[in-house]
C-alpha cells in the first residue's frame, strides 16, 4: 500500500525548475531515504508534499489526497521535522512539545513523551532561548515520535545532533518502522540511509537521477576488491571496468564494475592469489558516481 506518491512533480520558481518531474513512491511501513546535495531539491519537493508550496506541475498525494488541496487533513495522520527548527525563546521545551502535540490533534500520550524525553537526554523545564540547536532538534524529534503520526516526514533531522543522540533517533526509526509507520528521510549522511532505509531516491540538480532499494543499485555500481598477491600484477588499470587502483608493493586496492568483475578475477588469479578480500559497494560509493564530473554541490 502506498501512502506517499508524486507522478512527475515539478516546481518552477521563474524559469528555474528547482525540481523537475520527480516520481517518489513510499509504501506503508518503508523507510524511504530522500538523498542528495544542499541545492539539489530536497528540501523544495518536501515543502510541496507539506502544502507549504504548490506545485507548477505534475501531482503528488498523501493517503490519497493531494498535498495542496487536501493540507489540513493530511496534517493530522504525518509528523513533520525540519533540519532547522526555530521555536518561541520564552516558552520552555517541554510547553513547545506539549503545544506541538496538541496541534497534531489525538489524544496525549504523556507515557511516550516521558520516555522519548529520557530517551534524548533532555531538560524540558530549560526555555527554548537557552537550548543549542541540537536541543532546538531534539524538541521536534521528540513531538514528532511522541505523536500518533501514520508518515513521518524528516528533513535533516539529525542536523546539529551528537552521535550518541544520532543512534537514538535511528532508533526510533526502527521503531515506528516496525509498528507499520512509514518514514520519508531527507539526509546527506550517506551512513544514516545506509543503515535505516529500505530504499532510496538520489537527486541531483532537480532531477532522480536513480532510486530502488540498495541491492538493486548496487547492481549498478562497483565491487571493491583488495588483493594481495605472490607476483606484481600487470596490466590492470588498462582493463576495461577498472578504477581506481591503488598499489602498495603486491597488494593493491580497485574498484570493478560488476558486469567486469569475472574477467578481472581470472586476471589477477594468474599472478597468485594470497589473499583477497571483497566488499558490496556501500551507498557513498554510488553516490558519489552519479556525482563524478558533476561540479560542484551547490
Amino acid at each position: 500500500m502506498t501512502l506517499l506518491k508524486t507522478e512527475n512533480l515539478t516546481k518552477k520558481f521563474g524559469s528555474f525548475k528547482a525540481v523537475d518531474e520527480i516520481n517518489i513512491d513510499v509504501k506503508k511501513g518503508e523507510v524511504y531515504g530522500f538523498i542528495g546535495p544542499n541545492g539539489a531539491g530536497k528540501s523544495t519537493t518536501i515543502r510541496v508534499l507539506l502544502g507549504m508550496l504548490k506545485a507548477t506541475g505534475g501531482h503528488a498525494s498523501i493517503f490519497g489526497k493531494d498535498v495542496w488541496r487536501d493540507a489540513v487533513d493530511i496534517h493530522k495522520r504525518i509528523a513533520y521535522v525540519p533540519g532547522d527548527v526555530n521555536l518561541w525563546p520564552n516558552l520552555t521545551g517541554g510547553e513547545v512539545i506539549d503545544l506541538f502535540m496538541k496541534l497534531h490533534g489525538g489524544a496525549m500520550n504523556k507515557q511516550k513523551r516521558k520516555e522519548l524525553i529520557q530517551k534524548f537526554n533532555f531538560d524540558p523545564s530549560k526555555k527554548c532561548r537557552t537550548y543549542s540547536k541540537g536541543n532546538r532538534q531534539k524538541v521536534s524529534l521528540i513531538a514528532a515520535f511522541a505523536s500518533d503520526a501514520d508518515l513521518y516526514i524528516l528533513d535533516e533531522p539529525t542536523s546539529g545532533l551528537d552521535p550518541l543522540m544520532e543512534r537514538t533517533f535511528q532508533e526510533c526509526v526502527m521503531k515506528a518502522s516496525s509498528e507499520g509507520k512509514s518514514i520519508l528521510l531527507s539526509s546527506h549522511i550517506l551512513s544514516e540511509v545506509e543503515r535505516l532505509c529500505d530504499r532510496v531516491g538520489i537527486i541531483r540538480d532537480g532531477h532522480m537521477i536513480e532510486s530502488g532499494t540498495l541491492d538493486e543499485l548496487r547492481h549498478l555500481t562497483r565491487t571493491n576488491l583488495k588483493v594481495e598477491t605472490k607476483q606484481n600484477v600487470n596490466d590492470l588499470e588498462d582493463m576495461e571496468g577498472v578504477h581506481n587502483v591503488a598499489r602498495h608493493e603486491k597488494m593493491l586496492s580497485l574498484q570493478v564494475d560488476t558486469e567486469s568483475l569475472d574477467k578481472v578475477i581470472r586476471h589477477v588469479s594468474q599472478f597468485g592469489v594470497l589473499k583477497l578480500e571483497s566488499a558490496p559497494p556501500t551507498l557513498e560509493d554510488l553516490f558519489m558516481r552519479h556525482y563524478e564530473g558533476a561540479g560542484g554541490e551547490s
